[in-house]
């Protein structure tokens, strides 16, 4: 059963690609409000880090934001359908790379800090289809960029090929497991690639410190500011906005004041930093996510 509805799962998003953008979007923001609506205990997490987070918003600001919260979430994972399957050409064309691309073009590791926000696949499919392939000035003609991320296998083995085979569609990126170590991912950076890392979640207390987000601590892993002392690679930020014709990828100047050696500190100037990026489009970032699921010892849960 768990086949055939993962089958016809995929096969709906395949369908979806031959759609112009406006109906898909139009079915994510259907399927947005249904989740919104029948959804309760995710409801409640996506409220629950709004108050924390904007204890001053009035109650119609958290609920309004929240709603949007679920729409631009629905309408993204329905974006993968034409991200995946659809046109090459028209996928280049709804994505839009702006910014200090310079910074990615340059010889030499670079860690790319891509916060959670709902067109995280969007830029991963921008960067490894628009600059896989671009020469890198300084290296010589014909020199290739190197793409790689962290992958979480999915239980079902069909959704994992599928997930797998959308991820790697362009270029030839290497996918990481997100349990294999953190070595594979210094060597792939001191052969001179690019890490396309997530580190803006609660992923558990191992390998975390405490830093405020938005003045709340937060479990908060400390790859970014690690990875980038061990790989001898710059941070350059990248951060994906969805708007109506598709999705803006901005690659923003490579940061200069970090690493520094004090991995605490750099994890808290990355909060900071991330939460401009936040202020700028709140409803498009992944608040369904339990971010503040581990507490300081002592603490109650807040969910």
């Amino acid at each position: 059963m768990s086949a055939l509805l993962s089958y016809f799962g995929i096969l709906f998003m395949r369908g979806l690609a031959r759609l112009p953008l406006a109906w898909v979007r139009g079915i994510g923001w259907v399927l947005g409000w249904v989740l919104y609506g029948a959804v309760a205990s995710r409801r409640h997490v996506v409220w629950t880090n709004l108050r924390l987070c904007f204890p001053d918003w009035p109650a119609a600001k958290l609920r309004q934001v929240s709603q949007q919260t679920f729409i631009h979430f629905a309408q993204a994972w329905l974006d993968r359908g034409w991200l995946w399957h659809g046109p090459v050409a028209v996928t280049r064309c709804r994505l839009r790379i702006t910014g200090s691309i310079d910074a990615l073009q340059r010889v030499g590791p670079v860690v790319i800090f891509a916060p959670h926000f709902v067109g995280l696949d969007a830029g991963w499919t921008a960067l490894t289809q628009q600059l896989e392939k671009l020469p890198q000035p300084a290296a010589g003609e014909g020199a290739h960029h190197h793409f790689s991320t962290l992958y979480s296998h999915q239980s079902n083995p069909h959704v994992d090929a599928w997930v797998l085979a959308g991820r790697k569609r362009f270029g030839n990126p290497r996918l990481f497991d997100r349990f294999a170590g953190p070595m594979p991912l210094v060597t792939s950076l001191r052969e001179g690639g690019l890490l396309y890392l997530l580190p803006d979640m609660n992923y558990g207390l191992q390998e975390s410190v405490f830093v405020p987000f938005y003045g709340v601590p937060a479990a908060t892993v400390t790859s970014l500011a690690r990875l980038a002392k061990l790989g001898r690679a710059r941070i350059v930020p990248v951060v994906t906005r969805m708007t109506a014709t598709g999705y803006d990828v901005q690659v923003m100047p490579a940061w200069t004041d970090m690493p520094t050696g004090d991995v605490t500190g750099d994890t808290a100037l990355m909060n900071r930093r991330l939460e401009s990026y936040i202020d700028t489009m709140p409803e498009q970032y992944f608040w369904v996510h339990k971010r503040f699921k581990d507490q300081p010892a002592g603490a109650p849960s807040v969910y």
